[in-house]
């Protein structure tokens, strides 16, 4: 059984109020002897839209073997509930970039003669993450002129930037410059932006806290065999654990079939390049 993303609920800290119910239009979760329960492993797409509304902070996402996501039995159970539930659905996996599942409801619905669609569903807010909501940043407007002396301006080009929550066909992929940051490096090297970031598409995650490294092999792989990759900048801190990142996107460039320098960047821990 392969392992994947999936929600994790503590009964010591869970008090039953339900809150999370509502937020799981999926129907993965149930309250049974007055404590919140993940019913099915087929109905959790470790998406997390539940997280949030815990007052006790007793559900986690956490990585493990888990029977797959079933997009067609969560809509034939979502179906039952009625069209705000629906709406709810259909946003929840639009807010997440879930695109394959996105389809896969839709289609659902069709062949049931429902016609909904994501971006008719606005009235409804349950399951909806703005955090991950995508956004192409480059035609900003640049503040330079407008701004005082001491402003420093983010280079930062789109939304999302952890690995985990990018859709690997995002239109800012198109003929970009990709630089793969380690968790640290922003904080450590204090001209981040000027120097690695200005031009470029960000891509963050961390080799050695993120359990997700062969989602994460798969996604990079992804970007970079079905966009245009013009250049790939690798920074990463000077401790081992670290180096991970290289061996990582190394192998994802591999699997993709192209061909593409990397250009490779170890800060210290002093916030110098190495």
């Amino acid at each position: 059984m392969p392992k994947r993303k999936i929600i994790k609920i503590d009964e010591k800290k869970c008090n039953g109020c339900g809150l999370c119910i509502p937020n799981c239009p999926e129907g993965a979760i149930q309250i049974i002897n007055k404590k919140a329960r993940l019913i099915s492993d087929l109905f959790c797409d470790g998406l997390g839209a539940c997280l949030g509304k815990c007052p006790k902070g007793a559900i986690s996402i956490e990585e493990r073997e888990a029977t797959k996501y079933d997009e067609r039995k969560v809509m034939e159970n979502i179906i039952k509930q009625g069209e705000d539930v629906i709406a709810a659905h259909l946003k929840h996996l639009a807010g997440h970039n879930q695109e394959e599942y996105l389809k896969e409801a839709i289609n659902f619905l069709k062949e049931r003669g429902i016609e909904m669609k994501p971006e008719n569903t606005e009235h409804s807010h349950h399951g909806s993450c703005p955090g991950v909501n995508m956004a192409d940043l480059r035609k900003k407007a640049h503040t330079q002129g407008l701004s005082p002396a001491n402003y420093t301006e983010s280079q930062l080009n789109q939304w999302p930037i952890q690995l985990h929550l990018l859709n690997p066909n995002a239109p800012y992929f198109k003929d970009s410059d990709l630089l793969f940051a380690a968790d640290c490096v922003p904080f450590s090297y204090a001209n981040f932006h000027e120097k690695f970031l200005k031009g470029k598409i960000l891509i963050i995650f961390c080799p050695k806290l993120d359990n997700s490294s062969e989602i994460y092999l798969e996604k990079i792989t992804q970007i970079i065999k079905n966009n245009n990759i013009k250049s790939i900048t690798l920074t990463h801190m000077e401790v081992p654990c670290c180096f991970g990142i290289v061996s990582i996107v190394e192998q994802a460039l591999k699997e993709s079939g192209k061909n593409i320098i990397i250009k490779d960047y170890t800060i210290s821990l002093q916030g110098e390049i190495v």
